[in-house]
């Protein structure tokens, strides 16, 4: 495999970890994924709700890339893998959207009325 360190980390995992420790790959992967969606149906806001399904998109569309270039289903590009390719702008890009995506949910569960929160009174007579 050219470049294994980098575009075909995939099979790299793959060899030592074998079909396990690649099937919890994916699954964290979707994991993030997952979470991104969930952040965007949580969210009021249309900009945060537009930003989290993209990220959740890039995300995807680069885990898939990436796989699917392993697998050879895929034609073979320079699309690293999330959070696991070497290279420091990716891994830079893939902190930054995971930054962003945890500032729209904080902003989101701000949001939410705090009397739902407050503990209940509890009214005495004398």
């Amino acid at each position: 495999m050219p470049e294994q360190h980098t575009d075909f980390i995939f099979t790299v995992a793959g060899e030592e970890l074998g079909l396990v420790g690649a099937g919890l790959l994916i699954a964290l992967l979707a994991i993030v994924i997952w979470r991104a969606l969930a952040i965007s149906a949580d969210t009021d806001d249309m900009f945060g709700r537009i930003a989290a399904a993209g990220i959740a998109c890039w995300f995807g569309f680069r885990a898939f890339q990436n796989i699917g270039m392993c697998l050879g289903i895929m034609p073979v590009t320079g699309v690293p893998l999330p959070f696991v390719s070497y290279g420091g702008s990716s891994m830079f890009a893939g902190m930054l959207a995971l930054g962003l995506l945890q500032n729209i949910h904080l902003r989101s569960s701000a949001a939410l009325p705090t009397r739902l929160l407050a503990t209940p009174r509890v009214l005495v007579r004398r």
